[in-house]
């Protein structure tokens, strides 16, 4: 049947998902101690093995595919559903991530905990209850005979914690097939959804100079460290923090003694930007250094990692008519810009409509307190399965 934004709905997904939470929480812990840090190959297939098995219990489910990564980093996941009898051809896309930043042996020191409604582990914000939670959207719409508008294509990639290195072209694709995109990173504080991120750049400055004693001859030097120094100020100068472009220099590395005049130095810079616009503006301008020093010799490497997520007058409706589906379940959806990239970077660029941080509550991403809010599992799912049901 055809869900309506109505009241009784609403409860109907509620009950399904308190009455779900137990087996909800069960594949959640399962995810966080099969501990899957990016380009741990063994880790992510174990992650995949339980989301693959989970997927094919799913009535609604059609094919789950998994797709070897590059590097041995593992495997990503591509589940497809509800594509029989659906009235759009445009797909919906559910997009996500099973790698976390957390390395191997973290969970022994800080272990699944259940605390003050609070649940704790690593990765248990960013994002691995949300991948169970969008596992049981689906089970939801099959259960209950809510049939999705549009097919239902459900992607977690493997690496994108670490730039989406061989993701990227996976969400590209998948992304170009979808009406909208539904990104199940973590919320901005509030509950809010993300209708805006920054796109960022990475960037390695590298410069050759000349090795001399500092104090027999050091005029026969030419002192690497100076000479990043110096570009590292323009590079600064770049930074437009009005339009939302920001830079930092976050590692510096030269020289070998106190006593040698540095023959090589690196930086590593990290660039944000609210529009394209932006990123080439400053892409063009590093690419254009030169050396202050013309005895040195200047490298500048990298690029732009991931596009902006722009907040277009599409993404604007889509969130309008999230907003009307939050507002059946009795509370205020928010919205926020953020400067931090996820997949629905590359999801957007592709031009298709994105709305991101559908994750489940809570706190901590990337951090010793990472945590998710237990009251928020039947909610949040709820919601989800509203919006798969009606967009």
């Amino acid at each position: 049947m055809t869900f309506e934004l109505s009241s009784s709905n609403a409860e109907k997904l509620l009950r399904h998902f308190e009455g779900r939470r137990g087996e909800v929480l069960s594949l959640t812990r399962a995810l966080c101690e099969a501990e899957s840090p990016s380009g741990d190959g063994g880790g992510s297939r174990a992650v995949v093995n339980l989301l693959a098995e989970a997927a094919s219990s799913v009535a609604g489910v059609e094919s789950v595919e998994r797709v070897a990564a590059a590097d041995d980093y593992g495997e990503h996941l591509l589940v497809r559903a509800f594509a029989e009898g659906a009235c759009g051809e445009r797909s919906l896309l559910l997009l996500g991530h099973t790698d976390t930043v957390h390395p191997r042996g973290t969970l022994a020191a800080r272990p699944w905990r259940e605390a003050e409604g609070r649940i704790y582990a690593p990765g248990v914000f960013d994002m691995k209850a949300s991948c169970a939670v969008a596992l049981e959207a689906l089970r939801a719409c099959s259960m209950l005979d809510l049939r999705p508008r549009r097919p239902v294509a459900f992607l977690l990639t493997c690496d994108e914690e670490s730039g989406s290195m061989s993701g990227r072209a996976l969400v590209e694709e998948e992304a170009r097939r979808a009406e909208c995109v539904l990104v199940l990173e973590p919320p901005a504080p509030g509950r809010r959804v993300k209708t805006a991120r920054k796109g960022t750049g990475l960037f390695t400055l590298s410069v050759e100079g000349r090795a001399a004693h500092a104090g027999l001859e050091p005029e026969k030097g030419v002192s690497a460290v100076l000479e990043l120094a110096r570009q590292i100020e323009c590079v600064y100068a770049l930074a437009k923090p009005e339009l939302g472009t920001t830079i930092n220099v976050g590692t510096v590395s030269g020289g070998t003694h106190a006593n040698v005049v540095a023959a090589e130095a690196r930086a590593e810079v990290d660039v944000r930007f609210n529009t394209s616009d932006e990123a080439r503006r400053v892409e063009a301008a590093l690419v254009e250094l030169k050396p202050f020093d013309e005895r040195a010799a200047l490298k500048v490497t990298g690029g732009i990692n991931r596009p902006p997520m722009e907040r277009t007058a599409a993404v604007e409706k889509l969130y309008e008519r999230a907003r009307r589906v939050a507002a059946a379940f009795d509370f205020e959806l928010g919205e926020a810009s953020v400067g931090g990239a996820s997949d629905g970077n590359f999801a957007a660029a592709c031009g298709a409509t994105v709305l991101d941080g559908l994750g489940i509550d809570g706190e901590g991403a990337h951090a010793a307190h990472e945590h998710i809010r237990t009251d928020a599992v039947a909610l949040r799912g709820a919601f989800l399965t509203a919006l798969v049901a009606t967009l």
